[in-house]
């Protein structure tokens, strides 16, 4: 995938997701049946293209590549840190014959502790926000962020 916007690339994933949601999700026990497929930021961050996809089995914060990105050349299933304000995180390089190679970070799979959609927005604009705002004095786990547990001892 070529990244061009934002709003390009949240309409790309969608589409994409919504495909993977049709044919090779239905009918999977790890759905959670109130939640949609829903890309959030892709805003540039460094040489990439940084955000959120909601879907019924996951959330995760994905990279999507531009011509100045190092790492597209890594194999799927490698593996590699990118480090943001808030820590560093490590990322899985994936491959999606629609979409190319991307990388995701998973934050949550699968997704049944969320009520609805909107509560899984609002987890994912917030671990964003934090994400990319708050500096680090020191390592942070994926789960303090998106608890919100912001506060340094």
């Amino acid at each position: 995938m070529h990244c061009q916007d934002s709003e390009q690339i949240r309409q790309t994933l969608e589409a994409v997701f919504n495909d993977i949601l049709a044919q090779r999700m239905r009918d999977m026990p790890v759905l959670n049946p109130v939640l949609a497929v829903r890309a959030l930021g892709f805003d540039r961050y460094h040489a990439d293209w940084v955000g959120m996809l909601i879907t019924p089995w996951f959330m995760n914060l994905l990279l999507l590549p531009s011509a100045d990105s190092q790492w597209p050349t890594q194999a799927p299933g490698s593996k590699f840190d990118q480090t943001f304000p808030y820590g560093s995180f490590e990322f899985v390089v994936a491959d999606e014959w629609q979409l190319g190679r991307y990388a995701q970070c998973s934050l949550f799979s699968p997704m049944f502790q969320f009520a609805d959609q909107a509560a899984a927005v609002t987890a994912a604009e917030s671990a964003l926000q934090a994400l990319l705002a708050v500096p680090a004095p020191r390592a942070i786990s994926r789960r303090d962020l998106l608890r919100g547990n912001l506060v340094r001892p």
